[in-house]
This record gives structure tokens, C-alpha cells and sequence, in this order.
């Protein structure tokens, strides 16, 4: 990593700080060990460290940086959880989501399988986490997010990182008693809500407005386009 990088990425952390996103030295440590600038297409490596949604190809984005710190706070990670999260995009969120549940230096280990339904995506995004060293920790299916994946369920947090009319049913059955799920809920375009649920039982789900936000849509049976 290159100084530059590492100076931009400790004011972020002072930013963050002091905007109150940033809470848990976990999060930091990854954020600040996560090469972003691996994530993101070529011609904008310079703009790696700027807190915005980047494009990288396909019609979607890289989150804005803020954004993935959002998710992990209000996911309480912790190593050894089973993540599930929809929409690899680049790989950027997944494996910023590894080395929180599956650090090095943890003698417990957990596992990131994220969804990405454009294939091409989903390679640059094997690419970029087996550049990154994060390969082992993360598994990349191509498919559906909104069907979740059940062969590794049930999951203890999962992450869905565009936006739906409403939380797809697949993911709720899939999630454990006691876990967490975010997704950004709304219109197919412009402004949404980010909602967090918790399973507390089979029977019961809290429900919380996390705030405004702005996702490309979730594409799939039960997002927005059934033609996948």
C-alpha cells in the first residue's frame, strides 16, 4: 500500500470518528488492512480513498466507503459468524465482512459466501479478493440473491447491498435465531430506507429505519426484475 493510501485511510477513520459511524476498533482494523484500491477498476485507483459510490462496469457501483462502515457496525460482527451477503459487486464489502469474521490472527474462523447474479462482476470480484488474500475466506456464487443460499444456511448476519420493495422471504428463513439482517428497502431508483431486522425468534422480527440511502435495485425473483 502506498503512503498516500494509508494517510488517506487514517483521516477517514478520524472522520468517521467523529461523525460517530466508527465504533469498533474490528471495524477499523479492517477497514484499514482492506486494500480498496485492489477493488476498484483501473482508471479510478486514484479516487480509491474517496468516500463515493465508484462505477465499475455493468451498471453498478463500489458503495461509498461510509456505507460499508454502516453495515458492519449495525451487523455486530464478530469472528466465526456465517455471512451471507447479496450483491458481490467488486468483492470490496465481502471482504472488508472476512477479515472481521475470519481474521488471521483468530483461532476461530468464520466465512463470507456472497451472491453476485453478472457473471463478470463475479469474477473480477474472485480476482480481487485472491489478490487481496482473501480467497480462503470468501466463497462468490453466481445466482439469484434473492433466493439466498441455502446450502450453507442457516447464516448468522446477512447484508444485502441493493435495493428491494420488500425483504425477500428466502433470506428470512435463512437467517439464524438471533441474527441480523440489512437491507436497503424502497423505490427501484433515487432514495431508500436501510432497515435493519432482527430474528429474535421464528415468530418474531424487530424492525429498525436505519436511515436514507441510495442502492442501484435488487434484480431477481423477489426484487424488482424477475428476468434475470
Amino acid at each position: 500500500m502506498s503512503k498516500t493510501f494509508e494517510e488517506r485511510k487514517k483521516q477517514l477513520v478520524k472522520q468517521f470518528r467523529r461523525a460517530g459511524l466508527l465504533k469498533s476498533k474490528s471495524i477499523e482494523r479492517a477497514f484499514l488492512r482492506v486494500p480498496r484500491e485492489n477493488f476498484v477498476p483501473e482508471q479510478f485507483i486514484d479516487n480509491a480513498y474517496d468516500d463515493t459510490p465508484l462505477p465499475i462496469g455493468y451498471g453498478q457501483t463500489i458503495s461509498a466507503i461510509h456505507m460499508s462502515i454502516i453495515f458492519c457496525e449495525n451487523l455486530d460482527l464478530k469472528p466465526g459468524q456465517k455471512v451471507l451477503e447479496i450483491g458481490t459487486g467488486s468483492g470490496y464489502n465481502a471482504a472488508i465482512l472476512a477479515e472481521i469474521v475470519a481474521p488471521d490472527d483468530s483461532e476461530v474462523k468464520g466465512h463470507v459466501y456472497s451472491i453476485e447474479r453478472i457473471p463478470e462482476l463475479a469474477e473480477f470480484a474472485k480476482q480481487n479478493l485472491k489478490k487481496s488474500g482473501y480467497s480462503d475466506r470468501v466463497t462468490v456464487i453466481i445466482g439469484d440473491g434473492t433466493l439466498g443460499y441455502p446450502s450453507a444456511a442457516p447464516y448468522d448476519r446477512i447484508v444485502v447491498t441493493a435495493s428491494g420493495p420488500r425483504v425477500p422471504p428466502p433470506l428470512l428463513e435463512q437467517l439464524q435465531v438471533g441474527g441480523r439482517l440489512i437491507i436497503p428497502l424502497g423505490a427501484n431508483s433515487f432514495w431508500q430506507e436501510l432497515y435493519l431486522f432482527i430474528k429474535e425468534s421464528e415468530g418474531r422480527i424487530i424492525k429498525k429505519n436505519l436511515g436514507g440511502v441510495a442502492f442501484v435495485p435488487l434484480i431477481g425473483q423477489y426484487g424488482w426484475n424477475n428476468n434475470l
